[in-house]
């Protein structure tokens, strides 16, 4: 089975994997280097890079820079520098005392010939155009006095702002607020992203981002190995699998979903997504009392009765049954408890979402041990708390979603506008092309059809989670606003013809 390709341009970096890119470039190693950079050659490169990109969007206006006491504020001081240098009116305000400065900044603090003023409010009286370099990514502390100050007015008066690196205040690995943070039109960031800037607070908070190549050789990726990417169709293409002029419904994959007996609409919704996606056949299984509402439903799903208490069990015992779904409308109930146990019993793929999550509150171990082959769970984050209290908010998304594949040791696909799909060995992946308008009742068990389907084609757990979550994400951005559940599904077609792009047939 194809697995996820490590597409090195949808690489994101943490702060310290980004510090250790920065050191391979200073020590000159790899093919892509006659010689080594200088620390303060890429504080040129990245203050130059972020000055052009403002030339190149803004047109000349009194403009402010806000420097901070690192890094962030030395590429303050060289884009400066740069816009002075076109023409443009700059003013220069410090947090902390010039003579102060250490290392490369103090370098780019010197090159700087124009005054430095206190930083303070008032620098923002004539609404200048603003430049935020104030802390950059690798700030710990949340963000107090007269920074704290400057970043409110910058928000209140609405200010155009530009971010250097990341809005100062935003946590650069998990994408946390710490105190303040500026609103900004515009991010530019250095030769990869990091993870917050795909986190709700980045995408609420970084405007247009750009990602500059401040000369930091690629060959700095192999020696980091970083362990996270940006969800894209590159990473996961090459493992759609296309239809063969051989092919029969069986090679295709067949998908078992649980039924619920009342809220009947969102196995439904599964059983249509899986087929649309390409899994070769779908049954559902139901109560006596519910298999008439399955069966005046659409046509081309099976339905079969569980008119047992091993009636599930008999039918996943058929090996061509190769994925199951269960939890889509099924109750929080024991019942649910047991048909978890007989799916994930067989040793094949399993979509774990909603109620077969929620039924399993303060008994999480319970579930966990039952897991004993290939597993994906799906929850929003009130189903994670439930399994997972003590990985709180405070150590961000991307670490919940991967410290909770290690404890369940399955996929987690801990939903939202940045959905994270987390591996059991640590692998990560970041979604965020979803829109708005996929806020909507039985977005998420489309979603859980999406990936039993690719499962069924053969994709590993993560891959066909990460494929789905895109997919999931472009069906509706393709619909558009006036979105419900029931549109996505009719989306799917059109999505993978553009990625499949000629293959059907191969």
């Amino acid at each position: 089975m194809a697995d996820l390709a490590a597409d090195d341009d949808l690489v994101l970096l943490t702060c310290a994997e980004m510090q250790a890119a920065e050191r391979y470039a200073m020590r000159g190693a790899g093919p892509e280097q006659r010689q080594a950079t200088s620390g303060s050659e890429l504080m040129e490169a990245a203050g130059a890079a972020v000055a052009n990109t403002i030339i190149e969007r803004f047109l000349p206006q009194p403009i402010v820079v806000l420097c901070g006491p690192g890094n962030n504020g030395g590429d303050g001081f060289v884009i400066a520098r740069h816009l002075a240098a076109a023409g443009w009116p700059v003013r220069v305000g410090l947090l902390g005392d010039r003579a102060k400065l250490t290392g490369d900044a103090m370098w780019a603090a010197i090159l700087w010939d124009g005054a430095v003023e206190p930083l303070s409010p008032a620098l923002l009286a004539d609404r200048p155009l603003v430049v935020d370099a104030l802390f950059g990514a690798g700030l710990k502390r949340p963000i107090d006095g007269v920074a704290g100050d400057v970043i409110a007015a910058i928000n209140s008066q609405a200010l155009t702002c530009i971010a250097v690196d990341l809005p100062s205040g935003l946590e650069g690995d998990t994408g946390r607020m710490l105190g303040h943070a500026p609103r900004c039109a515009l991010t530019v960031t250095f030769f990869r992203l990091k993870p917050a800037h795909l986190s709700l607070n980045g995408r609420l908070l970084c405007g247009d981002v750009r990602v500059a190549d401040i000369g930091v050789p690629r060959a700095a990726l192999k020696s980091v190995s970083p362990r996270q990417w940006r969800n894209a169709p590159a990473l996961w293409r090459a493992a759609l699998r296309a239809p063969a002029l051989g092919d029969h419904k069986y090679a295709r994959g067949h998908v078992l979903v649980a039924g619920g007996d009342t809220m009947t609409g969102a196995a439904r919704l599964a059983a249509l997504a899986a087929r649309r996606i390409g899994a070769g056949l779908v049954t559902i299984a139901a109560a006596p009392a519910a298999v008439g509402v399955y069966q005046a439903a659409e046509p081309g799903n099976i339905v079969a009765a569980l008119d047992g208490p091993n009636a599930f069990r008999q039918l996943a015992a058929d090996p061509r049954r190769n994925v199951f779904v269960v939890g889509p409308g099924a109750g929080a109930t024991p019942a649910t408890r047991r048909l978890v146990a007989d799916a994930l019993a067989t040793g094949r793929a399993c979509v774990l979402d909603a109620d077969a999550l929620t039924a399993f509150a303060g008994a999480p171990q319970a579930l966990f041990a039952d897991i004993k082959g290939p597993a994906v769970l799906t929850p929003h984050d009130g189903e994670f708390s439930r399994l997972f209290p003590d990985l709180g908010a405070d150590m961000g998304k991307l670490e919940r979603a991967r410290q909770a594949a290690r404890m369940a040791g399955a996929v987690v696909l801990l939903k939202g506008a940045d959905t994270v799909i987390a591996a059991p060995d640590g692998r990560a992946v970041i979604n965020d092309n979803a829109p708005p308008w996929l806020a909507t009742a039985g977005a998420g068990d489309v979603l859980a059809g999406l990936i039993a389907g690719l499962a069924a084609q053969g994709m590993t757990p993560f891959v066909a989670a990460v494929a789905a979550a895109w997919i999931h994400g472009a069906a509706a951005a393709r619909f558009g606003p006036g979105l419900i559940a029931e549109d996505l599904p009719a989306q799917v077609p059109k999505i993978l013809a553009d990625l499949l792009d000629g293959r059907a047939g191969a």
